[in-house]
């Protein structure tokens, strides 16, 4: 008798598992019919690519002597960082289209000449159909697709595309004709040059998650020019000129305010002089102080304005000029028309009341940040490498240091005891997240923007600077960000907590109570 299983007792089963079940039959053909498409497709393709270059190579001669020289200018990207040098030199959006710009070329080219190339390994097309004086004057042993000069000239293109339309237009000109290069001296085929400029193109893109445009609508607030007199010849307006603010030179600046607004009195305060006093002597005779100068200068002008209970004219003249971006006051021209015609906003000014380190009482104010901690050095740091490297890598690059170099430190936040590294407050919320703050949409809100780096976590520095590089900040528990109408902070420690208003450092404070002002700066802009 067998056993109810029906299989016979002390024998092992041989029987095999269940064959998964076969596509069907139709399934398994319309697979193959698409394969087979697809390298019908790339035989036609290649075979198109390699007569289109046949073609340029057998072609008539089209400038010669100048697109060899024009691709070998582009070489290492050379081209491209003169052309930034050029657009840093002028203020406004420019100068941070070259930054943005710097930091697309150095993602795609990292990207073609890298993984792409060794992924796709594509041989260089034969030059023997291509005029001597065309080649160029070595050989080239890396592989060919994606064109690397292609991708760079577009990745610079599209990232000064993104901040300055209208200086775009001659760069984009001279990128295709780079890209356009690269076939006409028989280093590329068509294929590449246009894979090229496709990665170059989202690298451009790319740069928005890390670099954020800022928008092209100044931020919101709140209309006071019933506060602002209009003065279309400038009688009444005082401007103190900060000879040290930006690069010094403010000639042109003075000539322009002298010639739109004739009958405004301008004065010029040198590196040995008081600019707050001299501010607040203007201020005492001008119906509208005016300044021109970087942000620090202005955050000296605001307390001045808000005593003397005079509206402001901002010149932008300094380095970064974030609030005058903030307001949108692009250049002079622009406060110029808003004198002119009497139109003002009312925006939130931050403050600090408290005890400062030799226990006397401190008080602040400020129109963009105050932090604590390592983060002043932090910004010094940065804003000394971003105009070379990029705002974003200069970021990274001060953050690093920080985190390595200062100690972390005890305070007390909303009376909870932490061991922090930074600790920074933005007068307004502030966009992007993240440790590179760079607009505010609106300035009416009376809130505060409260960024915080805990040091009591294990493996912090290297899980926030992990964070960072991964776009996980805002996940770390090292990291921590909120939205504020007050914030206390306080000293643990016997030494007092470094302090920075607006970028410039001074004495360290205790014990402070950060909050919005109730009284608003009025400041000059076009309606």
């Amino acid at each position: 008798m067998y056993p109810a299983n029906g299989y016979r007792s002390g024998v092992t089963s041989t029987r095999r598992p269940p064959r998964p079940p076969r596509p069907p039959r139709l399934a398994r053909l319309l697979v193959r019919h698409d394969v087979e498409i697809g390298r019908r497709l790339l035989r036609s393709g290649t075979a198109l690519d390699r007569a289109m270059f046949s073609s340029l190579a057998d072609a008539r001669p089209l400038l010669d002597p100048l697109l060899p020289r024009l691709s070998h200018a582009a070489d290492h990207g050379m081209l491209w960082w003169g052309v930034a040098g050029v657009l840093g030199a002028s203020k406004g959006r420019r100068r941070s289209a070259a930054l943005r710009g710097l930091l697309a070329l150095g993602v795609a080219s990292t990207a073609a000449n890298g993984p792409a190339k060794l992924l796709f390994r594509r041989d260089r097309p034969p030059t023997h159909g291509v005029p001597p004086l065309r080649r160029l004057g070595r050989d080239l042993t890396t592989f060919s697709f994606p064109s690397g000069h292609s991708a760079s000239a577009a990745a610079f293109a599209t990232g000064v595309a993104l901040d300055a339309p209208v200086a775009a237009v001659p760069v984009a000109a001279l990128a295709a004709t780079v890209a356009f290069s690269r076939v006409y001296v028989g280093a590329h085929f068509p294929g590449d040059v246009v894979a090229g400029v496709a990665l170059g193109v989202g690298a451009g893109l790319l740069t928005t998650k890390v670099m954020p445009r800022r928008p092209g609508t100044p931020a919101r607030a709140r209309p006071a020019s019933a506060w602002a007199p209009a003065l279309p010849d400038g009688a009444g307006l005082g401007v103190v000129v900060n000879a040290r603010s930006g690069a010094g030179h403010h000639t042109d600046l003075i000539d322009v305010l002298r010639a739109d607004l004739p009958r405004a009195e301008i004065v010029e305060v040198g590196p040995g002089e008081d600019i707050t006093a001299a501010l607040t002597r203007m201020a005492a005779r001008s119906r509208v102080l005016g300044v021109a100068g970087g942000d620090g200068t202005i955050n000296t002008a605001a307390v001045v304005s808000l005593a003397r209970g005079v509206p402001l004219a901002v010149f932008p003249a300094g380095t970064l000029n974030h609030f005058a971006a903030d307001i949108g006051l692009s250049g002079p021209g622009d406060t110029i028309k808003a004198v002119r015609d009497g139109t003002a906003v009312a925006v939130d000014v931050g403050q600090v009341d408290g005890i400062g380190a030799t226990g006397a009482r401190f008080t602040r104010n400020f129109v963009n940040t105050a932090s604590f901690g390592g983060y002043p050095d932090m910004v010094r740091i940065r804003e000394r490498f971003e105009h070379r490297i990029g705002k974003w890598p200069a970021m990274l690059l001060a953050l690093s240091w920080v985190l390595w170099n200062e100690p972390p430190f005890d305070a007390e936040i909303d009376g909870e005891a932490r061991r922090i590294w930074l600790i920074f407050v933005g007068n307004g919320r502030y966009l992007p997240d993240g440790f590179a703050p760079t607009y505010r949409t609106r300035l009416d809100e009376s809130l505060l923007d409260l960024r915080v780096v805990d040091a009591a976590a294990p493996l912090a520095r290297l899980r926030l600077v992990g964070a960072v590089l991964t776009g996980r900040l805002g996940r770390s528990r090292v990291y921590e960000q909120r939205t504020v109408e007050r914030v206390r902070i306080a000293s643990n420690q016997a030494a007092p907590l470094p302090f920075a208003g607006d970028g410039e450092v001074s004495e360290g404070i205790r014990r402070i109570a950060v909050t919005t002002s109730p009284a608003r700066l009025v400041v000059y802009r076009p309606a």
